[in-house]
Parts: C-alpha cells; sequence; structure tokens
C-alpha cells in the first residue's frame, strides 16, 4: 500500500512537471490591436504637444535626408559643398546636423513600435505577404514602392506624414490635395495588386 502511494506521488509529480514543462513553453496570445479611433485620437495628440514643444508637426522624410546629407558629405565633403541641395542639411550652417529631432523621432518610431509589439506578444519574424506573392516579389515590390514614395515626397517637399498629417492638420490646400491623391492612387492601384494578398 506505501509502496502504491509512493508510486501514485510520483505519477502526479510527473504529470505536474510535464503540466509546468507545456505552460513553460506555450506561446503567449497576441493581444487585439488598439481600436482604430482611439489610435487616431493618440496620434492627434501627439502631433498637437509636437507643434507645442517643437514649434512643427511631425514628419519621416526629413530625417531621411539628414541621415543621407551627413552620410554623402563623409564620403564626398567638397561636393556636398558645391551643392545647394545638401547644404540644407549640412555645412557650416549645421555644425551637427544629427542633433536634427526629426532624426530622434523616427528612431523613436522603431524603438517604440518594438516596444508595443514586445507588449502585445506581437514579436514575430516574418514577411508580411499574400498566398500569391514569394517572399521575394514581396521584397522587391516593397523596395520599388519604397523608393517610389521617396521620390514622391522629395517631389511634394514633404512625405505622408508631413504632408498628410502635419500639413493637414494646418489646413494647408496643397496637403489636401496631396491626401486625395494619395488615397485615389491607393484605390486605382488596388485593383490590379488587391489579387497579391488574397
Amino acid at each position: 500500500m506505501e509502496n502504491q502511494n509512493i508510486i501514485n506521488s510520483a505519477d502526479s509529480v510527473v504529470i505536474e512537471s510535464a503540466h509546468v514543462h507545456s505552460h513553460s513553453h506555450a506561446k503567449a496570445e497576441p493581444k487585439k490591436y488598439i481600436n482604430p479611433y482611439m489610435a487616431g485620437i493618440g496620434l492627434g495628440v501627439v502631433l498637437f504637444l509636437t507643434f507645442i514643444f517643437m514649434g512643427r508637426g511631425i514628419g519621416a522624410s526629413g530625417a531621411v535626408s539628414t541621415v543621407t546629407a551627413v552620410a554623402v558629405e563623409k564620403v564626398a565633403p567638397e561636393y556636398t559643398a558645391d551643392s545647394k541641395y545638401y547644404n540644407q542639411y549640412v555645412g557650416e550652417a549645421h555644425p551637427n546636423p544629427m542633433k536634427d529631432w526629426l532624426v530622434y523621432q523616427v528612431l523613436g518610431l522603431f524603438f517604440g513600435g518594438f516596444i508595443s509589439a514586445a507588449l502585445s506578444n506581437r514579436i514575430v519574424k516574418k514577411v508580411e505577404k499574400g498566398p500569391r506573392a514569394s517572399v521575394t516579389m514581396r521584397l522587391v515590390f516593397a523596395f520599388i514602392g519604397g523608393g517610389l514614395m521617396g521620390f514622391g515626397a522629395k517631389l511634394a517637399r514633404g512625405c505622408t506624414s508631413g504632408q498628410a498629417l502635419s500639413g493637414g492638420a494646418l489646413l494647408n490646400l496643397g496637403s489636401w490635395v496631396f491626401m486625395m491623391a494619395v488615397f485615389a492612387g491607393g484605390y486605382l492601384f488596388a485593383y490590379f495588386l488587391r489579387r497579391q494578398w488574397q
């Protein structure tokens, strides 16, 4: 009888151990995304605060332009000194262009996104793509799309965040035209590209 109790107790220990083991390796369920209306209100509050504390709205392409100008200056200083475009970001008038607050804002986007994903159990290493697209095709399309966005941002003198959010909040006519063009272009090309996501 005593031996049977010992066996039952040992089984219980094994079962309990397996239960704990399975829990320790169980992947936590990802949390739900925030309500988009609440996210929009939060974005509006952030935009409002940047106008108060920084004197201007948010943006992203300005940070990319600054980093690019600094990199080109390191490689070809004489070229940047003679360039009217690069002199907007580097040169005697900009002794330390990397102190531009937009650079830190973009860095904050990466770190903030990572922290948010970690807290929501959504950190996954994968390439977002539709079932019809290969990984290579997805990356090539993303590169082409990103390049077109960057080219368009320089033509429009501002990216989506700078034109649509900051300019739109100031009721800038050009920014509203930009936003309408973005939505119109998105709906137009969605017809040709949507099957890649179905």
